[in-house]
């Protein structure tokens, strides 16, 4: 049966009142807040929106890192019959107008003085912004309210008028848009309803058997579906913990501090933990890199086996008292059950990094326009495959089209894309199906593994379809490479940008017999370009011709968020990269 988001917090709320819905910290301690706080403070957020003036299905736009407020502001928004869009913080006064203006939003929501000086420089702009509400301090301004002032607003509104419009919502009614972080163009703000969201974050819950007791850290943008569906939606419908991380560069304290049950991470965040940990272990004594070699061969052994069902490997279980146990307590990860990797496609070597250690992360492949998860696995015998994102989520359909296109079809497909039915008809067909713009296989099994984006296929000037993203993953097992951009659309052969780790060359530098200590440094050294080319070498060797990297540049610094080579999560901005990068690009092929 058909719900809505309201009757479910409801009905969570009247079995887990008095249990920890929220965990957050504050002044080095953590705070908790209860289920029955947090829906009573949700209430009272949306009855004090109404009084600022927000209207049925007006947008609240907003603006802040990961933290309680966030979570009331949404729900409240959705409870008042209000589509709540989250805003990326790294995203600049002109693209917050943007989104605030599409959305036609009456209120918006923001973290801190930093952010509201992006919205007082836009507000004459944005002729439905009634108001603006600043979840940490206070400010003069006569439309800037305190988080402190809703309850006295709230006085202004009765509880029927707030039953009024939680009563009037449909379970397909559109309750939030996600807008996407944009790697081509503006931003689409993807209409999701209240059925897909509930829907869709049951059958995960299922699948992966949570409940009650998992404790959850919320750290990746909310703006993001994945955040939304694993940490604020999926817990409300199951009356779990979640724990707002103090900032990503905390990520790793917080951990210890947390011992999460499940752990979402998108690539980026796997390999920085990778990068850390290889640090760390080259610093160990001679004894202790053998018995962690060992362990770690045994550990990639027992992690394939497991995938087949196989028995251990004599010793495993040694390996992993030794070990593989001692590292997950060091990370906090001691508790952990599922280990998840989602977002954009992560290295085999990031994989069998972790699998060596007992760490069996599983792929879940999605999008926006399937309200997060498209596919789900887990890891238990036949059920994961290093390197796979595993079966099409229960109670769905996937198949791939002529092009090799991945399709999907079911309850998890979102409505379309706010005022853009050109956009919603090219990504949904008349029966249903969405169009993911992906590339991949299915196996036998159902098994889904993508292989590349479909715009973003290298078509050779000797007409070859080179997917980058493979490419890119093979090079990134160049210890010393942080990052990879593959060129050659349109051109006679393939070539790369690369950018280097900063904790790693040193150690590689002094391997090269290169006097380079930094990055800008090694990227100009010769020695340093020449010991890259060896690694380059032996893994053209095992490509077929036409998939080699003839040349490559070495960039002085990582692409960033900041530098706008990024999205918000992680993912590769290749148009943005291609026009930066231009001089370095055409250095390559004269």
């Amino acid at each position: 049966m058909k719900t809505t988001i309201m009757e479910v917090m409801k009905s969570t709320v009247d079995k887990f009142g008095s249990k920890v819905a929220l965990k957050t910290k504050i002044d080095g301690e953590w705070t908790d807040m209860t289920w029955k706080q947090y829906y009573d403070q949700v209430r009272t957020a949306g009855r004090a929106f109404i009084a600022l003036g927000l209207e049925t299905g007006k947008g609240v736009s907003i603006l802040g890192n990961n933290c309680p407020q966030w979570f009331i502001s949404d729900l409240a928004g959705i409870f008042a019959g209000a589509v709540p869009g989250g805003i990326y913080t790294t995203n600049s006064p002109e693209q917050c107008q943007y989104i605030a203006e599409h959305s036609e939003a009456n209120i918006a929501v923001v973290e801190n003085a930093e952010q509201l000086a992006k919205f007082k420089q836009i507000r004459d702009q944005l002729p439905d912004l009634k108001a603006i509400v600043l979840m940490n301090g206070s400010d003069p301004d006569e439309n800037v309210y305190s988080w402190d002032q809703l309850p006295a607003l709230a006085k202004k509104v009765s509880d029927k008028d707030l039953e009024d419009r939680i009563a009037s919502q449909k379970p397909d009614d559109c309750c939030t848009l996600i807008y996407t972080s944009g790697t081509t163009g503006s931003p689409k703000g993807v209409m999701i309803s209240h059925d897909n969201i509930i829907w869709t974050a049951r059958q995960v819950i299922n699948t992966i058997n949570a409940g009650s007791d998992d404790h959850i850290i919320s750290y990746l943008p909310l703006s993001h579906i994945a955040e939304q569906v694993v940490s604020l939606h999926a817990p409300y419908i199951m009356g779990c913990t979640v724990w707002f991380a103090e900032s990503l560069d905390k990520l790793g304290d917080n951990l210890t501090e947390v011992h999460p049950t499940v752990f979402v991470g998108v690539p980026r965040v796997w390999e920085k933990i990778q990068a850390k940990m290889m640090t760390a272990g080259a610093q160990n004594p001679p004894l202790k890199k053998k018995i962690a070699a060992w362990a770690r061969k045994k550990g990639l052994e027992g992690g394939y086996a497991l995938q087949k069902d196989e028995s251990m490997p004599f010793l495993h279980g040694l390996a992993n008292k030794l070990v593989f146990s001692k590292v997950r307590e060091k990370l906090g990860l001691d508790r952990c059950n599922i280990f998840v990797s989602t977002a954009a496609p992560i290295s085999m070597d990031t994989l069998e990094f972790f699998l060596s250690l007992n760490i069996p992360i599983t792929e879940v492949y999605g999008m926006s326009e399937c309200t997060g998860p498209g596919t789900v696995s887990l890891p238990e015998p036949f059920k994961f495959e290093t390197g796979w994102a595993g079966p099409p989520v229960p109670g769905t359909e996937m198949k791939i089209a002529e092009d090799g296109e991945v399709l999907m079809r079911g309850r998890h497909v979102f409505k379309g894309y706010y005022k853009n039915e050109a956009a919603t008809k090219e990504s949904l067909d008349e029966d249903g199906w969405l169009h993911s713009g992906d590339v991949g296989i299915i196996d036998d099994r159902g098994f889904l593994k993508i292989t590349d984006r479909k715009k973003e296929l290298i078509i050779t000037a000797g007409g070859e379809n080179i997917p980058p993203q493979v490419l890119e993953g093979k090079l990134k097992a160049i210890p010393v490479l942080s990052q990879v951009v593959v060129i050659g659309d349109k051109r006679k052969y393939l070539s790369a940008l690369f950018t280097l780790d900063p904790e790693k060359v040193e150690s590689a530098a002094a391997e090269a017999g290169s006097p380079a200590k930094n990055s800008a440094e090694a990227a100009k050294c010769e020695k340093f370009n020449a010991y890259v080319q060896g690694k380059v070498d032996e893994i053209n060797k095992t490509l077929a011709r036409v998939q080699t990297i003839k040349r490559f540049v070495i960039l002085p610094e990582e692409l960033s968020v900041e530098g706008d080579e990024l999205t918000p999560t992680m993912k590769l901005k290749r148009r943005i990269v291609h026009e930066k990068y231009a001089k370095e690009i055409e250095s390559m092929y004269k």
